[in-house]
């Protein structure tokens, strides 16, 4: 079985983000960029799989500028067996966008398994997974905390936390499962893996060659910081914690 992973070049999780000037996003320029944390676990579970010999390939994709060549480096510094990047050039490429594009991966290269990361850290959408999975009528394990295959009946059965506890799950291969935290810790690339990698191979095709549109169906009005929070305060009593919550946060 062949598994194909989605990962996406972001702004690294430890910087401080800064909304441009102009207000039309946030500034990436001259800011560390780096795979998304969701998606290391969906490539760490992939290559785990693998190890187990339940798989026998992993294929790391990405969307979106000549940078991405850098993430899928590391993927394949990782342990991934080939790579794919879908040069977008520097469009703005929307979860729709996306899944489009990896519908038409997947039917080039007939993987019995997609795992992508549950969402991204940069715009937190988290609809990516689910949107590829409706388009190709596969069945979906979304925020997957455990993930079991049985290679013989051909499904894979996936714990997911939900508010009331833990909710398991049983699909019919092939399927797309998207990943949540807890799954797995994510491994670091070895030095000579990553020497490795640099001479490695990435496929390059474009979304016209898939037959896809980039065409945006989201406007971004504006985006702007959180407003700064207050400093707190110590209060000496109950009762004048109490009348606070009363008379000015007004939730009592």
């Amino acid at each position: 079985m062949k598994i194909m992973v989605a990962v996406k070049r972001v702004v690294d999780y430890a910087v401080k983000i800064r909304v441009k000037p102009d207000k039309t996003g946030v500034e990436t320029t001259n800011v560390k960029m780096s795979m998304n944390p969701f998606c290391e676990i969906a490539l760490e579970e992939a290559l785990r799989i693998r190890e187990s010999g339940l798989a026998k390939e992993v294929v790391a994709v990405s969307v979106g500028p000549a940078q991405c060549t850098d993430t899928l480096r590391t993927a394949l510094a990782m342990g991934a067996d080939r790579a794919v990047h879908v040069d977008a050039g520097m469009a703005h490429v929307q979860p729709l966008s996306v899944a489009k594009i990896l519908r038409a991966l997947v039917q080039a290269e007939q993987p019995g398994l997609l795992i992508l990361g549950k969402q991204a850290i940069d715009d937190d959408c988290n609809q990516t997974g689910q949107m590829v999975a409706g388009l190709l009528q596969w069945p979906q394990g979304t925020f997957a905390s455990k993930v079991v295959l049985d290679k013989e009946k051909q499904k894979a059965t996936v714990e997911r936390e939900v508010d009331g506890g833990i909710e398991t799950i049983c699909l019919d291969l092939p399927a797309v499962i998207t990943t949540d935290l807890r799954l797995n810790q994510p491994r670091y690339a070895t030095l000579p893996n990553i020497m490795k990698a640099k001479s490695k191979v990435i496929k390059k095709v474009t979304p016209e060659e898939l037959n896809v549109e980039l065409r945006p169906e989201i406007e971004i009005i504006q985006v702007t910081e959180p407003p700064k929070r207050k400093a707190g305060v110590i209060l000496s009593s109950v009762d004048e914690l109490i009348d606070k919550l009363k008379n000015e946060a007004r939730v009592l």
